[in-house]
């Protein structure tokens, strides 16, 4: 099958860079663990970014904040429009109010309870959808044609994209500091913002440097593009508690940069990410999503060779509402 041909144009290292600059003092730098239990129990050298301590619970604010501080002051009038499942509406809607700028979320009416308040608390218009029976984009267009406005995408936005790099850019930087490179950084995959942004960060710093998408297997869609050397869409009827991670298929711009820097596609299984979240509870001490939670699913399940070997792992977001977090913490 023929690829897609990439998208112009695509963001650069300089990009994730400036969007340092823009960032600093905005988005918190979250630590870098090292030294874990994780450690003896792969018998590698496990280190751990942790962005759900960031702002409003999730890495989002990164890319949210680069694509709306560049919103010139007519555009910022007018006010922008988002649709998300929970962590970008939050990351949105916490940019918009840093800015003075009026925000409308579109989000599925059974996304968590949490994310619904938290986005709500932030003063965003909410806008609720069936995800099953609506499309979020087409629901979106109609706001955008009322009320007039920008689109702030999720995923497929090179302003995003960079902000979201940031991450595996202050990851480098901080395993520098220990002394260390990481072998391979596994990375949680839905729109692929994020992956990307950070993969061409970390590639760009350490062409040795492997890194690895991890997905629900019901939403596997990033492995079977990377492997067709397409986008490919997940099933209509795929379900997954990893409600963060539900997009599909991923960004024309992400799957860009996926193809140049991302080696490969993991799958874990929802019994595993609740696993996941127990283990971060009960030895790690972190309260993690299971969106969050598929990169330590993936180094507990042992998708990849860890003996040995220096691994990285995005946790990405920590908004759980309190019945899944029992959920995993009662197996």
């Amino acid at each position: 099958m023929n690829a897609e041909l990439e998208p112009a144009p695509l963001p650069a290292f300089a990009d994730v860079q400036a969007a340092a600059l823009r960032l600093a003092g905005v988005a918190l730098r979250t630590p870098l663990l090292a030294g874990t239990p994780l450690d003896e129990l792969t018998g590698g050298r496990v280190l751990l970014k942790l962005e759900s301590l960031q702002r409003y619970g999730s890495f989002k604010i990164r890319g949210a904040y680069n694509r709306l501080s560049q919103l010139s002051a007519t555009e910022r009038r007018a006010g922008v429009v988002a649709f998300s499942s929970g962590n970008h509406a939050q990351g949105v809607a916490g940019a918009a109010k840093m800015l003075g700028i009026r925000a409308t979320i579109v989000m599925p009416a059974d996304a968590p309870r949490l994310k619904l308040q938290n986005t709500k608390a932030l003063g965003a218009d909410i806008v609720l959808y069936d995800r099953y029976r609506e499309n979020r984009e087409a629901v979106a267009a109609r706001i955008l044609g009322e009320r007039g406005g920008t689109l702030v995408p999720a995923f497929d936005d090179p302003h995003i994209v960079a902000g979201q790099g940031t991450a595996g850019l202050e990851l480098m930087q901080q395993a520098e500091e220990l002394g260390f490179t990481p072998d391979q950084v596994l990375i949680g995959a839905s729109g692929g913002g994020l992956l990307s942004g950070s993969a061409l960060a970390i590639r760009s710093l350490s062409q040795a440097t492997e890194v690895h998408a991890v997905e629900p297997a019901a939403f596997d869609d990033i492995r079977r593009s990377l492997a067709a050397g397409r986008r490919i869409e997940n099933p209509p009827e795929a379900r997954t508690i990893c409600d963060a991670l539900m997009s599909s298929p991923c960004g024309a711009i992400p799957f860009a940069l996926m193809r140049q820097h991302v080696a490969s596609g993991l799958v874990v299984s929802d019994d595993e990410v609740l696993a996941a979240m127990a283990y971060a509870f009960r030895v790690l001490k972190l309260v993690v999503e299971p969106g969050g939670a598929v990169a330590l699913a993936a180094v507990l399940a042992g998708r990849l060779p860890l003996r040995g070997r220096t691994t990285a792992i995005l946790v990405t977001g920590g908004n759980v509402d309190p019945e899944t977090f029992c959920k995993a913490l009662g197996r």
